[in-house]
């Protein structure tokens, strides 16, 4: 059984460095939606996914993906959200909000070193039906040879309430994503996709075990086909879960049949 509480019910006190997380990130996400207004580009996608082999919900599924990411002066905004089963009984939601500004452009001077073509401030929201988690930390755009961006973000992260622990220590978050378009056979390719590793989160009533996901996608451009490059791209993801929600031992590997439709 899923048990759901509002974190602004929960009856276990934040620490202050919980609280200052809380409040930075939600300025960070205030910041974002003023920014929303003035962007810079932006680009919204709706994606369609099946696979079967699923733990801990439906052995098949079917996921439809609402995704958008805008760039504006002083940073960049990435949202989607997951409607899970949505034209069948037990549907469900999942959504995150990742707004990061730019330390270079903010202050006018080049924070580019290496391979690191800027330093931003991070945060993300993550929202579900049974989940609700604050991230806040360092972001590092990548120049990398070809690929047409690359990102990596350290958080601090804080879960509130979920159905697997009522209350977790702060831990922490790498995350990194990426795309690399390329031609292959005269096809339109692009190789993308993420990848999570959480650890830390050990109090509660049941301490989550460090966990990864990634889901590298490789998706051919169908659209190109028709002289409409950069539409309509169909391929496959394949999702791999080490130990899903931190629950320690539950692994998954899921390919998931693709099509990606770009507004």
């Amino acid at each position: 059984m899923q048990l759901r509480q509002s974190p602004l019910t929960a009856t276990q006190p934040r620490s202050r460095r919980h609280a200052l997380a809380h409040i930075l990130a939600c300025s960070l996400l205030a910041s974002a939606s003023v920014a929303s207004q003035a962007a810079e580009w932006s680009t919204t996608n709706v994606q369609l996914l099946y696979g079967d082999g699923y733990e801990l919900s439906d052995n098949s599924m079917a996921i439809m993906t609402l995704e958008h990411a805008n760039g504006w002066k002083y940073g960049d905004n990435f949202f989607f959200v997951d409607i899970s089963n949505p034209a069948a009984d037990g549907t469900g939601y999942y959504g995150e909000f990742s707004p990061r500004l730019s330390l270079g452009r903010i202050s006018g001077k080049d924070m580019s070193f290496g391979i690191v073509k800027d330093v931003l401030i991070a945060g993300t929201l993550e929202m579900g039906e049974d989940l609700n988690a604050q991230l806040l930390g360092v972001g590092f755009a990548l120049n990398l040879p070809s690929f047409a961006f690359a990102d990596l973000n350290l958080y601090y992260r804080t879960s509130h309430r979920d159905w697997l622990a009522e209350q977790t220590d702060g831990g922490a978050q790498v995350t990194i994503d990426w795309l690399l378009p390329f031609e292959l056979g005269g096809q339109k390719i692009a190789f993308e996709g993420f990848a999570d590793y959480a650890w830390g989160e050990k109090g509660g009533s049941s301490p989550k075990a460090d966990n990864l996901i990634t889901a590298p996608r490789l998706l051919i451009d169908v659209g190109n086909w028709v002289g409409a490059p950069g539409t309509l791209q169909v391929g496959v993801e394949y999702q791999i879960w080490r130990n899903k929600f931190g629950v320690k031992g539950v692994d998954e590997d899921v390919a998931q049949a693709m099509i990606k439709w770009t507004m």
